[in-house]
C-alpha cells in the first residue's frame, strides 16, 4: 500500500495524490517519537532533547491512514484532517527540516511504521524428505537442500503427534482412538514434518505422508 501525502495547511490538511518524497530542499533530517501536536507546531523527542518544529502551508505529511480520514471528513461536509488527526503522540517519525535561525521550519512530516513482530520463537517449522528409518517414538528422514546438498534429521514424536496418511483413521479406530505412528508411516515413505525446536532435539507435532513407495 502506497503511503499518503498531505499538504499541511494552517488550520488543516488537505490530502494530494502523488510521490511521496519532499520536493522541498532541507538540509537536516531528524527522528524520534511525537511528543507534543499543536496548531502550528511539532514537538518531537530527539533523542532525550524535544526538538520544536513550525509547519505551514508547504508542509507536507506522509501517514498511512490519512486518504481514509479525509474521505470521512469529505462525506461529513468537514474541512481536511488536522495534523492531529494523522499523526498521535509517542508516534514515530522523521521530519525533515530547515533551521531559520530562530525557529525550524519543518519541510516533510513522515510517520514511521512500527516494526513487525519478532519471529515466535516457537512457532513451527517445516522440513520434508524421504524416511530413512523409525521407531515408536522418532523418525529420521534424508532430504535435499539448496545446492544439491543432502540433510540428516531425526525428530521426536510424542502421544502428541499427528499424522495424516491413507488409513489413518482406520488405525486409529482400530486402537480405540489411539494412532500407532509406527503403522502408519514407514521406511522410504515421502514425508513432509512440521516440528519444533526444545533445546538441542526437534519435536515433530505434524507428520504427512505425502507418496509412498511404489510397490513391485
Amino acid at each position: 500500500m502506497k503511503p499518503t501525502v498531505i499538504a499541511l495547511t494552517l488550520t488543516a490538511l488537505s490530502v494530494i495524490w502523488g510521490p511521496t518524497a519532499s520536493t522541498f530542499a532541507a538540509d537536516k533530517v531528524a527522528k524520534g517519537t511525537i511528543s507534543a501536536i499543536g496548531g502550528q507546531s511539532l514537538t518531537v523527542k530527539v533523542g532525550d532533547q524535544n526538538m520544536v518544529f513550525n509547519v505551514d502551508a508547504k508542509t507536507v505529511v506522509t501517514a498511512r491512514g490519512a486518504a481514509t480520514k479525509a474521505t470521512q471528513l469529505a462525506a461529513s461536509g468537514k474541512p481536511g484532517p488536522h495534523l492531529k488527526d494523522v499523526l498521535q503522540s509517542g508516534q514515530a517519525v522523521a521530519v525533515t527540516y530547515s533551521d531559520m535561525g530562530i525557529a525550524l521550519r519543518a519541510s516533510a512530516i513522515k510517520a514511521i511504521p512500527k516494526a513487525s513482530a519478532s519471529p515466535n520463537p516457537n512457532a513451527d517449522m517445516h522440513s520434508a524428505g524421504i524416511v530413512k528409518a523409525l521407531g515408536a517414538d522418532w523418525i529420521t528422514i534424508n532430504g535435499k537442500s539448496g545446492g544439491g546438498a543432502s540433510f540428516e534429521q531425526t525428530f521426536k514424536v510424542d502421544p502428541k503427534t499427528k499424522v495424516f496418511a491413507k488409513g489413518a483413521g482406520t488405525a486409529t479406530a482400530a486402537t480405540g482412538g489411539r494412532g500407532l505412528f509406527d503403522q502408519l508411516v514407514a521406511s522410504g515413505d515421502h514425508v513432509r514434518i512440521s516440528y519444533h525446536k526444545n533445546g538441542g532435539d526437534l519435536f515433530a507435532s505434524d507428520v504427512h505422508v505425502i507418496t509412498k513407495p511404489a510397490a513391485h
